[in-house]
């Protein structure tokens, strides 16, 4: 069902929507704080946005002396689609305006089994969220996908672990189908703008948001905003070389993070231990199941097996090692760690910090909080959903 939704007219129509977004309903004299423009002007804008329908008025607001007026807030119908597509699962959650999760669905999926396949699911989905009754359509769609994404287009580009998706027209195929405007970035960025919106990052212009879950990316954010490159590719950490001819990585070159750390990396070395008789935890799990995963490892740790921690405290150190080069470079206020082997949780986090601390310069390190992010499996879809507000609520 295509939403015919107005975008605002201009710049600052658009900081007004994006004020409400954040900050939830105010009245017209807290607006008038947080911009600068005469009260008269102030008045003009937000009338012209209360005739596209874009904000409603919404009960009086406290008094501050003088006539109480009316709190503006978002339009309570508008609903934005999240969906975070990972390696092994698919995410999709309707948002209201405040980007508030109004419903949330997750359905195991190999993102392998293509881009036709993974969409008819997303679709599906989707449709049964809309039966919920939490939406009759979607105002707009964020899309996340494990992969290097070309941005302007929505395109992905040669994606390690993506075959068949290079250069499938995601934005496109599906705007056709949802009938709404459709985002589509890298997986990581959106857990970055997630944690940023309604996570750990939300008072932090610069950071690091590092996912570790199949493989390994990283979110940048400057200024507030993120930063993609001139490609799209930035922050691909995965495939920093940690050991000159070492492991053959899935991008085919040698030696990269994302050979000996990342969820997948991780199964096979805890397999590989359980056979070698290392880890009696792990070697039951592995009978029990028939393969390992992440969470075997975490849940072997917890349990005090000497080989999980020793695994965690290799992948952490590779992976600090090479986040320490990143705070050396950028100097960021906090480095977020995400993804889906943050369960194993406080033991990769202190083998990050040893290893950053140890290694980065203490200017750049004194001040740096290396914390595990907040939303856990929302992250995507809220950065998902906040992406694609984001475009809504800019300049027509």
């Amino acid at each position: 069902m295509r939403r015919m939704t107005a975008r605002p007219a201009n710049a600052h129509q658009a900081r007004l929507l994006r004020l409400l977004r954040d900050g939830g309903p105010s009245s017209r004299a807290q607006l008038g704080d947080l911009v600068e423009l005469s009260r008269s002007k102030l008045a003009v804008e937000i009338d012209r946005l209360l005739e596209t329908g874009l904000v409603v008025a919404d009960g009086l607001a406290a008094s501050r002396g003088g006539r109480r007026s009316h709190n503006i807030r978002l339009a309570p119908a508008l609903r934005f689609l999240g969906v975070d597509i990972g390696a092994t699962s698919v995410d999709v959650a309707v948002t209201n305006a405040e980007l508030e999760i109004l419903g949330h669905l997750t359905h195991p999926m190999d993102v392998r089994e293509g881009p036709v396949a993974i969409f008819e699911q997303v679709l599906a989905m989707a449709a049964k969220l809309r039966a919920s009754g939490v939406a009759e359509g979607f105002d707009g769609a964020g899309i996340g996908v494990p992969g290097p994404v070309r941005f302007p287009e929505g395109v992905p580009v040669s994606p390690p672990i993506m075959p068949g998706w290079d250069g499938f027209p995601v934005r496109e195929a599906l705007s056709q189908e949802l009938g709404c405007p459709v985002m589509v970035d890298n997986d990581v960025n959106l857990m970055a703008l997630g944690e940023q919106h309604a996570g750990v990052a939300r008072s932090v212009r610069d950071f690091l948001c590092v996912k570790i879950g199949t493989g390994i990316g990283c979110g940048i954010v400057v200024g507030g905003d993120v930063y993609r490159g001139t490609n799209g590719s930035a922050g691909d950490i995965g495939h920093i070389q940690v050991e000159v001819d070492g492991r053959q990585c899935a991008c085919g070159n040698r030696g990269c993070l994302e050979a000996y750390f990342g969820g997948a990396a991780l199964a096979r070395d805890a397999e590989h231990a359980a056979r070698e008789g290392r880890s009696a935890e792990l070697a039951q799990r592995l009978e029990d199941e028939g393969k390992l995963s992440a969470s075997d490892v975490a849940a072997a740790a917890t349990a005090g097996d000497t080989c999980a921690l020793e695994l965690i405290r290799e992948g952490g150190t590779r992976t600090g090692q090479v986040i320490a080069g990143l705070v050396s470079f950028f100097n960021p206020g906090l480095v977020v760690i995400g993804g889906g082997v943050t369960g194993l949780g406080h033991n990769l986090l202190a083998s990050i910090r040893t290893q950053v601390y140890r290694q980065s310069l203490p200017l750049a390190t004194g001040n740096l909080p290396i914390v595990l992010g907040e939303l856990g499996p929302t992250a995507g879809v809220i950065g998902a959903a906040r992406l694609t507000s984001d475009h809504m609520f800019s300049p027509a």
